[in-house]
C-alpha cells in the first residue's frame, strides 16, 4: 500500500481541488502500484479532513453498479463513497459554482431505520432495516481529471475511488414509499434535460435489485469496523448513464408512481 504520508498528501490535493475547482492529475499515473485499498484509504483520509472542518456524515453512495461500468473499469464489484451534510440539496436551484464538471444520475435512495452491519447481510435484512425508499438524483463530479493531460488516458478506478467515488451532491424528491410496498426492480424513471428526454431506466439495472448494493456495502464496511447506521441515506446506484450539466440546464426527474421533481443548475 501507499505510505501514510502519500495517502495524506493525495487527500489534501483532493481537498484543495474541490475548493479551487481546479482538477488534479491522475494518482494512478503518478503511483502505478496503487491499489483499490489505497484508493479507499485516500478517500477516508479526505473525508477525515472534511469532518475536521465540521462536516457531518449523512450516509453513503454506491457506484459502478452496472455490469457495463464494471467491465469498463476492469473491476468485478461496485465502489462506494461517503455522503456529507453539505452535499444534500432540495429540488429547485442547484449552485453550479459548487462543482467542477457536474453530471446527473438517476437513482433510488434507501433511508434506514435500523443499523446494518456484519459480514453477511441479505436483501431481506436491508428491506427490514429500511424506513423508506425515495427517488434521488446523484450529482457526480471529478476532482481528478477524467483524461490525463499528458497521455490522454482515461482515469482508472483507483482514481475514482480516491475521489469519494465521484460523489458531489444528492437531490431527494418525489414520493417516499415503504420498501415492500412496490416492486423495486420495476421502479423506473425518465430524466428530461431542458425538456428533452435524455435517459430512461429501471432500477433492475442496479445488479437486478437496488437493495443488493446496500447489502453489499454493509458487508464491505464490516472489515473496517464500520456499518450503516439508522437514519443514514444510502444511494443504491445509478440505473441511467450520467448526463452532463451546465449552468442554465433545467432537469425533470419523473419516477411515475413515485413522483417527479425538478431542479436547475444556476
Amino acid at each position: 500500500m501507499l505510505s501514510p504520508e502519500i495517502i495524506a498528501s493525495l487527500a489534501a490535493e483532493l481537498h484543495q481541488s474541490e475548493k479551487t475547482r481546479i482538477q488534479v492529475e491522475h494518482f494512478s499515473r503518478r503511483y502505478p502500484a496503487m491499489t483499490i485499498e489505497d484508493g479507499y484509504a485516500v478517500s477516508r483520509e479526505w473525508m477525515k479532513l472534511k469532518r475536521a472542518e465540521g462536516r457531518i456524515v449523512r450516509g453513503h453512495k454506491i457506484g459502478l453498479t452496472s455490469r457495463a461500468m464494471q467491465i469498463s473499469s476492469q473491476i468485478d464489484e461496485p465502489d462506494y463513497g461517503t455522503l456529507l451534510d453539505d452535499m444534500f440539496f432540495e429540488p429547485g436551484d442547484i449552485p453550479t459554482a459548487r462543482f467542477i464538471a457536474p453530471r446527473v444520475e438517476v437513482e433510488l435512495a434507501f433511508v434506514l431505520k435500523k443499523k446494518l452491519e456484519g459480514g453477511k447481510v441479505s436483501v431481506d435484512e436491508v428491506l427490514d432495516a429500511t424506513e423508506y425508499v425515495t427517488p434521488a438524483i446523484e450529482i457526480i463530479d471529478a476532482r481528478i481529471e477524467q483524461f490525463d493531460r499528458h497521455t490522454k488516458v482515461m482515469r482508472k478506478v483507483y482514481d475514482t475511488i480516491s475521489d469519494n467515488a465521484a460523489n458531489a451532491g444528492i437531490v431527494l424528491g418525489g414520493n417516499p414509499v415503504a420498501p415492500r410496498s412496490v416492486d423495486l426492480p420495476w421502479c423506473g424513471a425518465i430524466l428530461r434535460q431542458n425538456g428533452m428526454v435524455e435517459e430512461t431506466g429501471l432500477a433492475a439495472g442496479v445488479q437486478g435489485h437496488p437493495a443488493i448494493g446496500v447489502a453489499w456495502l454493509a458487508m464491505k464496511l464490516a472489515p473496517w469496523g464500520e456499518y450503516l447506521e439508522a437514519g443514514e441515506v444510502v444511494l443504491a446506484g445509478s440505473f441511467t448513464r450520467p448526463v452532463a450539466a451546465r449552468a442554465g440546464d433545467a432537469f425533470e426527474a419523473d419516477y411515475g408512481a413515485l413522483g417527479r421533481f425538478e431542479f436547475k443548475f444556476v
